[in-house]
């Protein structure tokens, strides 16, 4: 009676080592570049919370000169008063470039974020008075 063995060659373990190997060297990359990306995506995602509620700051205002709502709002008149927007104002480590914005007209406004990561949005002007 033979004994037959099983198990792997050495040839074999060291065929399935070379190709996990392979497969690490590609996908390493793609993970360590992820910083990159979230910042990027934190910037759009602070531009479009602005706009969001920019364009409820300007509903806010029509219904207050509709005479429907004494709710408070915020004056617009500078894309950087986007900051009043939200909760709690301007965030650290981002920036918003300054240009006019007339009452009821709409501007596109750059928002500078971390890294040189840079974000577009629409501000509509508002004003109370």
């Amino acid at each position: 009676m033979r004994n037959q063995e099983s198990g792997f060659t050495l040839i074999e373990l060291i065929a399935v080592i070379v190709i996990l190997g392979i497969l690490a060297a590609t996908a390493v990359p793609k993970f360590i570049d992820l910083s990159g990306a979230a910042q990027t995506a934190a910037t759009k995602n602070v531009a479009g919370s602005i706009e969001s509620a920019s364009s409820l700051n300007h509903a806010v205002d029509i219904a207050r000169e509709a005479g429907l709502t004494t709710d408070p709002m915020t004056d617009i008149a500078n894309c950087t008063d986007a900051w009043g927007l939200l909760e709690g104002g301007a965030l650290a480590n981002f920036t918003i470039t300054a240009a006019a914005v007339a009452d009821k007209a709409t501007v596109t406004c750059t928002l500078n974020g971390p890294s040189g990561t840079t974000a577009t949005f629409l501000l509509i002007g508002a004003s109370s008075t």
